[in-house]
């Protein structure tokens, strides 16, 4: 009876975290949540014997001595960029003139965060690996367990291996920055920055109280009995296993209606409330991927659209010096737009 509590506590828990934190849609409130978390830790303590690693409770923190190097099995990879449509167009065309005129393409929004390779055995999640050099990263599983937005266990028992990027919200980088200004502790230049200062700390009970996320971006089909045919379809997938995806990727005919998409986003994206530095444009179908192949360096049926950089003329009117607690002082300029 006990293993049937607990595990109806975990399954629980595990999807309110999915609503809240992948689909942004609370479905009880905090005292209820809190009520059903205290429950597992209370009957975890009670009986050690019965904790599993998949259990909502093991995102809570440890401290770790240092981080491990760790050989990625399959390379991550970086992109090429390109900067106007008419390079994009000729990067298509050398595709199509192999494949066909109409050869499909997916267009993500890129995130700016940090690369992360997970690995998922049985179902469950083992161990999370920083991008590093792209051939070996550094092992933060630890840390990332902490991100509610990583699935501890997927919804079908298989084993595969996923890519992500880690991000910090708008929002939650304004907070961090307020709380650190107020305690004259080092203040973070970007949502990037903070995130990861936050990943990297080796005590991963800080990066649980930062507000780090995590949208799930490339499937690695070696674990799959039928993997997906296309790239779109493996992104489906990955979301109804519990991973958060971008909601905003677009299935594309043509290069038109991707440099449509890049032009609807380039003003659209502030609204957003993560950062994003342009869109990475890839070939739909999987066997024209693996047909393409790579370079040393980068894919050949994926490229990224990069956005002009952010600009903006300000004068500035004075620096002031701000005490924390602490006694550190941190400089504040005060600008005027």
């Amino acid at each position: 009876m006990l293993n049937i509590r607990i595990q109806f506590l975990k399954d629980e828990i595990n999807k309110h975290n999915y609503n809240y934190y992948v689909n942004d849609n609370p479905t009880i409130s905090d005292y209820e949540y809190d009520k059903l978390f205290a429950e597992l830790k209370q009957i975890e303590a009670e009986h050690p014997e019965l904790v599993t690693p998949d259990s909502p409770t093991q995102r809570v923190g440890s401290v770790s001595e240092k981080f491990l190097p760790f050989t990625h099995t399959h390379r991550l990879y970086s992109l090429d960029n390109t900067y106007n449509y008419d390079d994009l167009k000729s990067w298509y065309e050398k595709i199509t003139k192999e494949y066909g005129s109409q050869v499909e393409l997916v267009c993500e929004l890129k995130i700016d965060g940090l690369a992360i390779a997970l690995t998922y055995e049985n179902g469950v999640f083992t161990r999370g690996v920083t991008r590093g050099d792209g051939i070996t990263g550094e092992e933060i599983t630890q840390n990332l367990k902490t991100i509610k937005a990583i699935p501890l266990k997927l919804k079908d028992g298989v084993s595969l291996d996923v890519r992500g990027e880690i991000y910090m919200p708008k929002s939650s980088f304004e907070k961090l920055n307020a709380e650190n200004l107020e305690k004259g502790e080092k203040l973070f230049a970007n949502p990037r920055n903070a995130a990861a200062g936050s990943l990297r700390q080796l005590d991963s009970t800080i990066t649980a109280k930062r507000d780090l996320s995590m949208f799930t971006y490339t499937l690695v089909n070696d674990g799959l009995k039928e993997p997906p045919k296309t790239h779109y379809d493996s992104i489906m997938y990955m979301k109804e296993q519990g991973f958060k995806v971008n909601p905003n990727i677009k299935l594309c005919k043509n290069a038109d209606e991707a440099i449509a998409y890049c032009k609807e986003w380039e003003n659209k994206r502030f609204d957003l409330d993560y950062a994003t530095d342009g869109v990475v444009i890839k070939v739909n179908k999987i066997a024209i991927q693996e047909d393409l192949g790579f370079t040393s360096r980068v894919p050949k049926w994926a490229t990224a659209f990069k956005f002009p950089p952010e600009e903006i003329e300000t004068k500035l009117l004075d620096i002031e010096l701000s005490v924390g607690k602490t006694g550190a002082l941190t400089q504040i300029g005060r600008a005027h737009v």
